[in-house]
């Protein structure tokens, strides 16, 4: 089966445009000829508009900040009773992002052709995601598609929110470390080696720390080309090992392992879980779908297969927390609460609670690391400005000073 994009006549004289499904391009002129259509156009569908240029997509990704905004204003929308087309054509005019205007496009042009909200949205499973489909999907199952699209845009401005937190407070470090090792790769390659040529020439005993910075800097001056290959080498390399299930398993794991930042690490995917699973719960979805979709969001291979063993779990008929008892770093606290909220009946509110507390956590940990990062910052650059000093400055010194004397 193709999917095909039409434009026909309806009997009573307005006009339609929509996506069909048929073995081929005539078979589905047939099929819309049956519903009474007066067909016009029937062409293969190939994704967005054609008007938006591959390379003008690639330049412009939809940011998590878009969907936050269209799905906001979906909501308030559809509440005020907008017909759906309008409302998502309406969204798609006033979207910066050619990128997610022409897929809204494409969505309004499917929900007119007789296709549900959630069906349109899943032929564009890269821009939303499983977690956000199934939802809508739930929402207009149980005919509250205005309260659900409401509480995703809560949700997903809580994530847009812990995102950006969280790389607030990487930037920084990030960038100085950056600047360091460009910096130092700039001295040792073209600085020193003219600074100690001096104290080379002049034949003098060298501490053990010149030493080792002479030898350093006469690597780097000779090999400074196999240095950049090798870390491009490394990159790629690395990129590629990550990409593949075991590669990215262990480096997932080797994540929630840092020191500081895993712990930081641990309590976002708390949260995702958490958040997801009864944001999916509350909306209507059951346990074991809805554990399906959360595996997909939380981003981690570790959690994943947490996940898809509580599946199996609750298939066989055990708790959810039953796998979750397995594994150190799940909080204790997390598997006491679900076990009550298990036999209590109120997962989902437990769920709540418990994003709503480590959200909190992760507050803390965030403002804790960005109070911290800068004294440490400061004294790594002391100790590296330190080292330079006494390596290069102290034997001049001494030369200058015997140079004097003599």
């Amino acid at each position: 089966m193709s999917t095909f994009k039409y434009r026909a006549r309806m009997p009573d004289g307005r006009m339609q445009a929509g996506m069909i499904e048929a073995n081929n391009q005539q078979s589905a002129m047939d099929a819309l000829v049956e519903r009474g259509l007066e067909v016009f156009l029937v062409e293969p569908y190939v994704g967005a508009e054609l008007s938006v240029k591959r390379f003008e997509l690639f330049l412009n990704p939809v940011k998590s900040k878009d969907l936050v905004v269209a799905t906001r204003t979906l909501s308030v929308m559809v509440s005020a009773s907008v017909p759906l087309t309008d409302a998502v054509r309406n969204i798609a005019r006033q979207t910066v992002n050619p990128h997610l205007r022409a897929v809204l496009s494409d969505v309004a042009s499917e929900i007119e052709g007789g296709s549900r909200l959630s069906d349109a949205l899943e032929r564009h499973s890269k821009i939303f995601s499983g977690f956000f489909i199934n939802m809508v999907r739930s929402g207009e199952t149980t005919g509250q598609l205005a309260e659900v699209l409401e509480y995703l845009a809560d949700q997903q401005e809580k994530d847009f929110d812990l995102s950006s937190k969280i790389k607030g407070a990487l930037i920084y470090p990030a960038f100085i470390i950056s600047v360091m090792f460009i910096i130092g790769f700039i001295m040792m390659t073209f600085v020193v080696p003219k600074l100690t040529a001096v104290l080379t020439e002049a034949g003098v005993q060298l501490p053990l720390s010149t030493r080792i910075l002479i030898a350093t800097s006469g690597f780097f001056q000779s090999y400074w080309y196999l240095m950049i290959l090798f870390s491009i080498g490394a990159i790629i390399g690395f990129r590629a090992w990550i990409a593949t299930p075991g590669g990215k398993y262990a480096w997932d794991g080797f994540k929630m392992r840092v020191p500081i930042f895993g712990l930081l690490l641990r309590q976002v995917y708390v949260v995702r879980f958490a958040r997801s699973l009864s944001t999916l719960t509350k909306g209507g979805v059951d346990l074991v779908n809805a554990l399906e979709v959360v595996a997909g969001v939380i981003g981690n291979e570790v959690w994943k297969r947490v996940v898809y063993e509580t599946i199996q779990e609750v298939n066989d008929g055990n708790s959810i927390v039953t796998a979750f008892q397995r594994y150190k770093f799940i909080p204790t606290m997390m598997t006491q609460m679900l076990a009550v909220g298990e036999g209590t009946g109120k997962t989902s509110e437990i769920l709540g609670r418990l994003s709503m507390f480590y959200s909190r956590e992760i507050d803390n940990i965030v403002d804790n690391m960005t109070k911290l990062i800068e004294p440490i910052v400061i004294v790594i650059l002391g100790l590296g400005v330190g080292v330079l000093v006494s390596a290069i400055m102290l034997p001049l010194y001494q030369l200058s000073s015997g140079a004097g004397i003599g």
